[in-house]
């Protein structure tokens, strides 16, 4: 940050008195401008049929990591509630209708300023079409799930951990505990 939201002075950082952080701060007008971590949110839209799982995934068409693949995420934007960006950012980046149900994982990326939440959903239909933001959009059954060509290790970990849930006869029927991890900035994605 170079300049003041408020009245566009130079800011300069330093710790505000009853802080404890560097923070810009305008000299001309006072402000302080705070930081803070943004919230990416997410689903996991699955499709069952004759026994088969299938997952959504989209191949990315924007940096970071355009041609890898993820679940259809993005950041929250203001006035929403984290249910609606989940939905909202699968609407936009696979076209996708869902049925939005409980939260599935939180992971911290403190390196990266981020927090991302992504929750359990259902395909309502297989009416889907990559968006804007995508290059592509496809149904994949466990064994083709491209590894090596995820998009983000919070990809990666929020797959492998919902298809041990899923195989372990936890799919989202009743109560379920949500999952909570830190990514490291070099993390094992075996892991």
């Amino acid at each position: 940050m170079k300049f003041c939201s408020e009245c566009a002075h130079p800011v300069t950082q330093l710790i505000p008195d009853g802080d404890n952080r560097l923070r810009y701060v305008c000299p001309q007008c006072g402000a302080i401008h705070y930081q803070n971590p943004k919230l990416v949110l997410g689903s996991i839209p699955i499709w069952e049929q004759d026994g088969q799982l299938k997952i959504l995934l989209c191949k990315r068409a924007i940096e970071p990591r355009a041609g890898y693949w993820t679940l259809p995420a993005g950041f929250m934007e203001n006035d929403e509630t984290t249910e609606d960006a989940a939905i909202r950012e699968t609407v936009e980046e696979a076209g996708a209708h869902i049925a939005l149900h409980e939260l599935f994982i939180l992971l911290n990326i403190a390196h990266a300023h981020q927090v991302h939440l992504f929750y359990r959903a259902t395909l309502l239909d297989l009416d889907y079409a990559a968006g804007p933001e995508s290059l592509d959009v496809r149904l994949f059954t466990e064994e083709e799930i491209p590894w090596d060509e995820l998009a983000f290790p919070t990809i990666t970990k929020t797959l492998r951990l919902f298809l041990a849930d899923y195989k372990e006869g936890r799919r989202g029927s009743g109560p379920q505990p949500v999952h909570s991890y830190a990514i490291a900035r070099r993390m094992d994605l075996q892991d």
